[in-house]
Parts: C-alpha cells; structure tokens; sequence
C-alpha cells in the first residue's frame, strides 16, 4: 500500500493523512473509532506488530499470525461513548474480506478502553 493511496479504513482520506501516522507512532487514536479504524488498516496493509501493540496487554495474544484474508471494506454500524475524555468506549461494524476465493463478513461490537493516555482493543463480541 502506497502512503497516497486511498486509506482502507473508509475515512475518504489518504494513507499518509489518515491511518500511517498512527502506524508510525507520530501520534496515538483520538477516539475508539479512530483506533478501530487504524486496526482494520493494519490488518488490511498485514502490519500485525500494530494491531498487537494497540491491544490491551490484559486480553492481547502473546504472538499474532496472519490469517490469510484480504480485507475489501469496512462498514462502522454504531459507536457508544469513546470520545476524548471517555475511559471506555465501544464500536459495532463489518469488515468485509476474501479467503480461498470466498467473500466473508466479520462482524462484531468491540470493546475499549483507556490505558496510560491511550486507547486499546479490550475484546469483542462477534455475531453471526
């Protein structure tokens, strides 16, 4: 993925304006959505190392592997709280994708929370 492209996250903005300064560490998600964004661009660009250090170290995996999906789109169905100043946070959508020739949808309402100044994935509740 090439910084002036489209970002995956669905923002409208470009890679370089939108999810990659997170990636980089130039600066950390405002919000719980901002983060859910920036986790789905991750595992879209295959950049697992972000998707671990973004994951609250009480619930994370020691070690993540890839998968195999390609990620085609996602959709932000509903956000509770997870603003600036919010200790927790919560955030429904669909993450569309490809595997082994097949469409799938992930869905699921996250959990978040804040930790040292900074949002993290707690967990998730999938559905169907």
């Amino acid at each position: 993925m090439s910084a002036t492209d489209g970002c995956p996250c669905g923002s409208g903005e470009i890679f370089e304006l939108c999810c990659l300064p997170l990636h980089a560490g130039q600066r950390l998600a405002a919000t719980a959505e901002e983060l859910m964004r920036s986790r789905y661009t991750a595992y879209a660009a295959g950049d697992l190392d972000y998707v671990w250090r973004t994951w609250h170290p009480r619930t994370r995996p020691e070690v993540l592997t890839p998968s195999g999906e390609t990620w085609t789109g996602l959709e932000i169905l509903d956000t509770v709280a997870g603003q600036h100043g919010d200790e927790l946070g919560e955030v429904e959508f669909r993450a569309h994708y490809h595997l082994n020739r097949r469409s799938g949808t992930l869905h699921e309402r996250s959990h978040f929370a804040v930790r040292a100044r900074r949002w993290l994935y707690v967990d998730g509740e999938l559905f169907g």
